[in-house]
């Protein structure tokens, strides 16, 4: 989607909103997002080994080797959701506060282009039913700002994101609860197939997010050094 970049506005910025450098939060996000996908790649690992073993056993495959097999599947299964958690949440942290930082600063360059305060910047993400759009529409509200006086903006990158972030958060909830549900091999195999394809979008989601957090703060750090105010052309 393509839209005009609305009319710079020079009306002087909300109390407390004052431009910050969002560059070394961006980067702790990106390192951290790629923490996230490397996690989630040695989950899908983890998941296709346990369906590997489930689908055995599934099969009428029996004996020790299966066993073992079955022992190790569930450690490293358990293992990968742990180390996911343990990412996510410290991902979630730093991701916050970039956010809210270039939040913050979007009302600096566009004081009356922000639709949502500034507190939904955080809460949105865990009000519910309004985490279902709220955070894209903050993060489109704070793209526009951001972007270069006159230009045209394009939402697709944050629209796939988003897109891919809810696919992947509803997957995974249906694969946790066919998995929680599980009373035979052959579910426990469906469960797991499942969680693996709710994983391999997540790294594709995740992937995009170190994009959009790479963009934006490039975009905030450009327009802070060329100033507040567009320059007059002089023809």
């Amino acid at each position: 989607m393509t839209t005009p970049m609305p009319a710079p506005a020079f009306a002087p910025a909300p109390p407390g909103a004052f431009l910050r450098s969002p560059v070394g939060l961006g980067r702790a996000t990106a390192v951290l997002l790629g923490l996230v996908i490397a996690t989630d790649l040695f989950a899908v690992w983890a998941d296709l080994q346990e369906a590997g073993v489930a689908g055995d056993l599934a099969d009428g495959v029996t004996g020790a080797g299966v066993v073992d097999r079955a022992d190790h599947a569930d450690h490293l299964y358990g293992i990968a959701g742990i180390l996911q958690g343990v990412v996510l949440v410290a991902t979630a942290v730093v991701f916050l506060c970039w956010l809210w930082r270039a939040r913050t600063n979007a009302e600096v360059f566009d004081p009356a282009g922000q639709s949502r305060a500034r507190g939904w910047a955080i809460g949105g993400w865990f009000c519910p039913v309004v985490n279902l759009w709220f955070p894209r529409r903050i993060v489109l509200d704070v793209w526009d700002a951001s972007a270069p006086w006159g230009s045209r903006v394009r939402h697709g990158l944050v629209n796939s994101w988003w897109a891919l972030w809810l696919l992947s958060l509803f997957a995974g909830r249906a694969a946790s609860t066919m998995y929680r549900r599980a009373d035979s091999a052959a579910q426990l195999r469906d469960a797991t197939r499942q969680m693996a394809f709710a994983d391999a979008v997540d790294i594709v989601a995740a992937v995009l997010a170190v994009l959009v957090v790479c963009r934006l703060t490039a975009m905030q750090h450009r327009k802070a050094l060329a100033g507040l105010a567009p320059v007059p052309a002089f023809g």
